[in-house]
């Protein structure tokens, strides 16, 4: 890796990525999964919250590096910069039907009844 890259791998590397460490027990017994949600594959497990959190910077650093070497697009964050809170969703003429019935009911309007449904 040259120095270019090196520079590149420790900008992305400072990024805040969103990692997600759940505890897990399963055949293997007792432990922590690691992952990074931008990069799918990107998996690393620990003992404790701590190892698994500082495994995952040692994947996370070997996909950014071979991402680098390979010229793929190294994908960004997801801060909530990227939610409007907006979303357009086609869905069927029944469906559509069914929840305005259905919020008509809860004397609700269409969006708050599915935002309230989504929501759990």
């Amino acid at each position: 890796m040259n120095t270019a890259e090196k520079s590149m791998l420790e900008k992305y590397l400072m990024k805040p990525y969103n990692i997600i460490i759940k505890p897990v027990t399963d055949e293997a017994g007792n432990y922590f999964s690691a992952r990074v949600l931008e990069f799918d594959g990107c998996i690393a497990a620990g003992e404790t919250k701590e190892e698994a959190h500082d495994n995952i910077y040692e994947v996370l650093e070997g996909f950014i590096e071979d991402m680098i070497e390979k010229g793929e697009e190294i994908p960004e964050p997801i801060g909530d910069e990227h939610f409007s809170g907006n979303l357009r969703v086609r869905l069927p003429k029944s469906l559509h039907k069914s929840l305005s019935r259905a919020a008509k009911l809860e004397e609700v309007s269409l969006n708050q009844y599915i935002v309230h449904k989504l929501s759990k």
